[in-house]
């Protein structure tokens, strides 16, 4: 079974910043995609931003100049630096990776617990 556990979540201040970790563990083979989503209250789950094995980032337009995803293939783990941070990025984040498992024969979705981002004064 494959896990992701977020981290460092919290409460900010607006123009704030924080840097949220996920690490991927288990019987992991590889791993093609990593990201991160957010839902915030009242609003639908949304993509963040994303990060391929080869390194490719993809962003949300909301965060683009202020988020910034990146990998650490050797602890497979991600990480997304969030800087400038505003009311509007307060949401649930969730972790997610597309991986294949030893034994699987193909890739899958996995998603982690979330964990809450506040931006407030």
């Amino acid at each position: 079974q494959v896990q992701l556990v977020e981290s460092g979540g919290g409460l900010v201040q607006p123009g704030g910043s924080l840097r949220l970790s996920c690490a991927a563990s288990g019987s992991i083979f590889s791993i093609n995609v990593m990201g991160w989503y957010r839902q915030a209250p009242g609003k639908e789950r949304e993509l963040v931003a994303t990060i391929t094995s080869d390194l490719n980032t993809n962003y949300a337009d909301s965060v683009k100049d202020r988020f910034t995803i990146s990998r650490d293939n050797a602890k497979n783990t991600i990480y997304l630096q969030m800087n400038s941070l505003k009311p509007e990025d307060t949401a649930v984040y969730y972790c997610y990776g597309f991986i294949l498992r030893y034994g699987s024969m193909g890739l899958s979705n996995y998603w982690g617990q979330g964990t809450q981002v506040t931006v407030s004064s």
